[in-house]
């Protein structure tokens, strides 16, 4: 594991804002392309003239994901002249524990010694070995970051007590491949609150969809369009008036979840939505339960959907469910309308 899994880092990169109140990008190994350099600096605490102070910071863009470390430099070092600085890695995988603790290395490292060539000793140790040991700055071992630890560390059992049985509208467009759009003002509760909803759909254990911290840049947004479905967090209180970004508008401030009319034939609510909600309820009241054991009952639940619409299409020429199949089996009319568009979603549907 040690021996592929290191490969999944890109980069590491260096910000530092001084003493005159500028941020510049210093170094990186290697080098990173100049849009995504952009990117990372607007994602980086220190550009931006707000108080806002995050210690860390992740999210994704085309396909790399990003891990913001930042700190400020207190006591005497070499470096007398910055006052904060950002470490950035990226990754191909989706990991933030892992990361965090490997940043919080690499920050230790370059205030001790004022040099970005003791930081690129232990991000290629890591590269190379999945390991850097030092007994002043902390050790760091990859095999000790499984991904699925990084998959179960939200708390959904916090998002359903929060939103009750209108959390399966949240389910439904996650299992649908549909746009959730997530607000609030702070990065901290989007990037806790989004990370946990790719685990409503279990079966796939794909966090590619998320997109923890988007701006509203032509830039971000363009890349953004390019995904089929997905889930975006957004600070900005304006996209909340951009309705062509998503198919699901949760405002965490205010615990609400709105689907706008475009989007309502597709997240029409019937029986089987209802006796999954009950089910996500029960699930999160029960104090005996675990957050990995409420996504395990809830993934039961979809299994036996899933097992059924297999069933389904493999009556069907090419293994593939058509609208008129599913018709002849008298199903209501919003079950009949999930099963269609979860057949799209898990191209099981022939047209």
């Amino acid at each position: 594991m040690a021996a592929t899994e290191p490969q999944s880092m890109l980069s590491v990169g260096l910000i530092e804002k001084d003493v005159n109140g500028d941020t510049l990008w210093v170094w990186c190994y290697p080098a990173v392309g100049a849009e995504l350099r952009q990117v990372l600096l607007s994602k980086c605490c220190l550009t931006q003239n707000k108080e806002d102070f995050h210690t860390f910071v992740f999210g994704q863009f085309c396909r790399t994901w990003y891990y913001i470390s930042t700190v400020e430099v207190q006591e005497p070092t070499a470096l007398n002249k910055v006052t904060h600085l950002s470490v950035v890695v990226t990754a191909r995988d989706f990991n933030p524990e892992k990361y965090a603790a490997l940043n919080r290395i690499l920050c230790r490292m370059y205030i001790k010694y004022g040099s970005p060539v003791k930081m690129m000793e232990v991000y290629i140790a890591v590269l190379t070995k999945g390991i850097c040991q030092s007994e002043e700055n902390g050790s760091f071992l990859i095999k000790d970051y499984d991904v699925h630890k990084a998959f179960l560390a939200g708390s959904i059992k916090e998002v359903a007590s929060q939103f009750g049985m209108e959390t399966i509208i949240l389910y439904t467009a996650v299992m649908l491949k549909k746009r959730i759009a997530v607000h609030h003002p702070r990065i901290e509760a989007l990037l806790e609150f989004t990370r946990v909803l790719p685990a409503l759909a279990w079966h796939r254990k794909d966090w590619s969809v998320l997109h923890p911290c988007v701006h509203l840049t032509d830039t971000e947004l363009e890349h953004l369009s390019k995904c089929p479905g997905y889930i975006a967090g957004f600070i900005d209180p304006e996209v909340s008036n951009r309705s062509d970004l998503f198919d699901v508008y949760v405002s965490l401030p205010d615990s609400t979840i709105n689907v706008p009319e475009s989007a309502k034939e597709a997240m029409m609510m019937g029986k089987l939505h209802k006796e999954i909600g009950h089910l996500i309820v029960q699930c999160t009241e029960d104090g005996e339960k675990s957050d990995s054991q409420v996504i395990k009952d809830i993934s039961l639940k979809t299994k036996q959907i899933l097992g059924h619409l297999r069933t389904l299409a493999g009556e069907c020429e090419g293994s593939k469910v058509t609208l008129e199949h599913l018709k002849q089996q008298h199903f209501p009319p919003a079950t009949e309308n999930f099963l269609f568009h979860l057949a799209a979603a898990e191209q099981l549907l022939r047209i």
